[in-house]
């Protein structure tokens, strides 16, 4: 390769040309704690407070001493990673402790089985092929049912020892051969109900989820992402999601009804008479969604909503797939977000903090009663389950786990903590700042909206979407604070430090924030986008 050619942007570069517009393009050579340290143009190493811990990946912090200090140890012992198709103990360990958890918190009693994989969206991705499999299981039975139905009435009809009723032509929609004996009637009706029902039978799924989730960007996830400019170009490939207002837990049932308007028909006897009968057709393969939204404006679910989801899954027969990803692992003051509002799952995802900062690994929880052991066999993934990074996920949660849960009080201790410094920025600053959000560690703040800025440059970010990045740009550049905008809300910045966030860490925080609040106050748009 030639000079020139290593002189290349090829790792994604427009998106490096979009950080450096604003000046995120910063490249950091070590990590620990809530510190990333890059260098400035001396060359001196300068410390940077990162608030956007791995996006939730980093509860216990960059580099945690122990957890490298295993892996270490991990890597000299060997531990295989590539032992595909053996036993894994490890991983039936974690499962067995996460179960644990899942008892403690939500006070259900049976196990939950575990799937692996790599990435939070790949936990989604288990959990929806997993749900269409239960689904297309039980549009199986269905069916099954139904032909053994129609077979008991076509003999019964043909021994003459039951009738077809007078109206279950019109009931299946297909009109009536005049003069035609018992058994051509009953075929041809037999025929129509069949056609309908197959028809019927291969539309794909349907899932339900909020409005502001964020579950992920593969094929399958990006189905449940509501914002339109990640999901829509990909919305042929993949089953759709019906989205819901957060707000408004009466749209969950009106949404569904919305969908389940044709049934399947079937025939059942009655006195001696054939009738034409209906049944609900399961169009929604599971409602997904986080108890936290991260991405749509760090948004907590409320226990109104979480329980009307519950009672409408029942009555459907669908799971509930909680999206623990970013909200789980401690990071609200519990391990499960979810368990603050009585949000149980019968699927809960997890990853993230699960690999501890330094293992790539998720794991998809399926209670046992909606599990389905084939899925095990058309599902698999090369690195899952793999010895290195469920030890190191073990390690983790003991680490949380440690002093009857010490790490999850402590979250909750320095959410308040931050919150309240927050809040009180909010109370000086309330036409700069509209809305402190999240529970623990697992922060939004949301600013109002500067498109219609007296400041030309506040004004032009702002129009171009990119007024959160700009924000975050000038907090890096004038304060060694880092933070970015929510994905899908973002005049909205995250801040997710870790457990290990300090008093003084949160001084400097206020300092800058408060700093970036009087230049906008001013509307001194200026001073902030150039530094």
């Amino acid at each position: 390769m030639s000079a020139g050619e290593n002189d290349l942007e090829l790792a994604e570069p427009h998106l490096r040309q979009v950080l450096a517009s604003v000046g995120l393009d910063i490249g950091y050579e070590a990590a620990e704690g809530d510190i990333l340290h890059c260098r400035d143009e001396n060359g001196r190493l300068i410390p940077v407070l990162d608030l956007v811990g791995g996006f939730g990946s980093l509860i216990l912090g960059h580099n945690h001493p122990e957890i490298n200090s295993y892996a270490k140890e991990l890597l000299d012992l060997r531990t295989p990673v590539h032992a595909q198709f053996s036993r894994h103990p490890h991983a039936n360990e974690l499962a067995a402790e996460l179960t644990k958890v899942i008892r403690r918190e939500f006070g259900i009693d049976e196990p939950y089985y575990a799937i692996f994989a790599n990435s939070g969206a790949e936990a989604i991705e288990i959990a929806i092929k997993h749900a269409e499999l239960d689904r297309a299981a039980r549009l199986a039975e269905l069916s099954a049912d139904i032909t053994a139905h129609i077979d008991t009435a076509r003999g019964l009809i043909l021994a003459g020892k039951a009738v077809l009723s007078l109206d279950a032509y019109s009931a299946a929609g297909v009109p009536q051969i005049a003069g035609a004996g018992a058994d051509v009637a009953f075929e041809q009706l037999a025929a129509a109900i069949d056609r309908r029902n197959a028809e019927l039978l291969s539309k794909p799924p349907l899932f339900l989820a909020p409005e502001g989730s964020f579950h992920g960007k593969l094929v399958g996830s990006v189905q449940l992402t509501h914002n339109p400019a990640v999901r829509t170009p990909f919305r042929s490939l993949a089953a759709q999601a019906r989205f819901v207002p957060l707000d408004d837990p009466s749209a969950i049932r009106k949404t569904v009804e919305q969908e389940q308007t044709t049934p399947l028909l079937d025939l059942t006897l009655d006195d001696g008479v054939v009738v034409v009968t209906e049944r609900p057709l399961p169009v929604f393969a599971a409602f997904v969604l986080e108890p936290v939204q991260g991405e749509g404006g760090i948004r907590p679910v409320s226990r109104e909503f979480a329980e009307e989801i519950r009672r409408v899954a029942d009555e459907l027969g669908c799971p509930v797939v909680v999206d623990e990803i970013q909200s789980g692992m401690g990071r609200t003051g519990a391990f499960f977000a979810g368990s603050h509002i009585g949000l149980h799952g019968d699927y809960v995802t997890l990853a993230k903090s699960l690999g501890g900062g330094l293992a790539k690994i998720s794991v998809t929880l399926i209670r046992a009663s909606r599990y389905r052991r084939e899925f095990e066999i058309v599902h698999s993934s090369t690195f899952a389950k793999d010895g290195f990074s469920t030890l190191i996920a073990l390690k983790t949660l003991s680490l949380l786990e440690a002093g009857d849960g010490r790490a999850y009080r402590t979250a909750e201790e320095r959410g308040i903590r931050l919150t309240s410094m927050l809040q009180a920025i909010k109370a000086d600053y309330p036409d700069v700042i509209k809305d402190v959000r999240g529970r623990g560690l697992m922060l939004g703040v949301e600013f109002h909206d500067q498109s219609a800025s007296a400041s030309e440059p506040l004004q032009a970010t702002a129009r171009a979407g990119f007024f959160g990045f700009t924000l975050a740009g000038y907090l890096l550049r004038a304060h060694q604070v880092r933070a970015f905008p929510t994905a899908s809300a973002v005049n909205t910045l995250r801040l997710e430090p870790s457990i290990g966030l300090t008093d003084a860490q949160i001084d400097q925080v206020e300092t800058a924030f408060r700093a970036a609040c009087a230049l906008l106050r001013d509307q001194d748009g200026h001073s902030l986008t150039s530094g």
